[in-house]
């Protein structure tokens, strides 16, 4: 996959009770995992991102808008670039994948909403974290 894309899940419920489920996402690159809570929700946590590592992200309870931009020049990108926007929530299991080359601006849109991030490289296994100014992007 070379673009972001949201990974269809689903859920099934009977008397028993729900299970939600992603049939469909591949998790074998995936080697760490974390969550993510923004402290309010008018909180934007933005913009960073990674030239070589995939991103997957999936939202464990709430709603997030995921907002994207391709880095066309990683010292100093278009402050016009185009945004790409998805939002996701607690229904089905969906995922986000985010290929490398892409910075993320992540905002929760109802109150304790939790997501869960996954990561193709280990925390410090490449020097690969870059991070703009969340004003940076004009169209945000």
């Amino acid at each position: 996959m070379r673009e972001p894309q949201i990974i269809k899940g689903n859920n099934h419920r009977d008397d028993r009770g729900e299970i939600q489920f992603n049939n469909k996402f591949n998790a074998i690159e995936v080697k760490r995992i974390y969550t993510i809570e923004n402290k309010e929700l008018e909180f934007i946590r933005a913009w960073q991102g990674h030239k070589i590592e995939k991103r997957w992200f999936s939202v464990i309870q709430g709603n997030f808008e995921i907002k994207l931009v391709r880095i066309n020049n990683w010292q100093e990108p278009d402050p016009k670039s185009e945004i790409i926007t998805f939002q996701i929530d607690d229904k089905g299991l969906h995922i986000l994948y985010v290929p490398p080359g892409f910075v993320t601006s992540i905002q929760a849109l109802v109150e304790n909403s939790k997501l869960l991030a996954m990561s193709d490289y280990m925390l410090g296994e490449v020097n690969d974290e870059y991070r703009f100014n969340e004003n940076y992007f004009t169209k945000l």
